[in-house]
C-alpha cells in the first residue's frame, strides 16, 4: 500500500491546489503500480510553520514562497 507524504510550508498552496496535488500524484502511482493500487494509495499534505523550514541554514517563510514561485530570488 503506498504512502505518499507531502511537506509544505503553511498557507502557499489553497485547498484547491492541495486536492490537485494529491490527485495527480495519486495518479502517478497509480500509472506505475496499476489502478488496482488506487483505492489503497494513502496521500498526506502536512503543513510546516513558516519559518521552520530551512534551506542551506536559511528559515524559508510563507512569503519567501510565494516570491519564488513569482519568479524573485530569495
Amino acid at each position: 500500500m503506498p504512502f505518499i507524504q507531502v511537506k509544505v510550508i503553511e498557507n502557499v498552496f489553497s485547498s484547491e491546489q492541495k486536492g490537485q496535488i494529491v490527485r495527480e500524484l495519486t495518479d502517478a502511482m497509480v500509472r506505475v503500480e496499476g489502478e488496482a493500487m488506487r483505492p489503497v494509495t494513502w496521500c498526506v499534505i502536512e503543513e510546516v510553520r513558516s519559518g521552520d523550514w530551512a534551506i542551506a541554514g536559511n528559515p524559508l517563510t510563507t512569503a519567501d514562497v510565494k516570491a519564488l514561485a513569482a519568479g524573485a530570488q530569495v
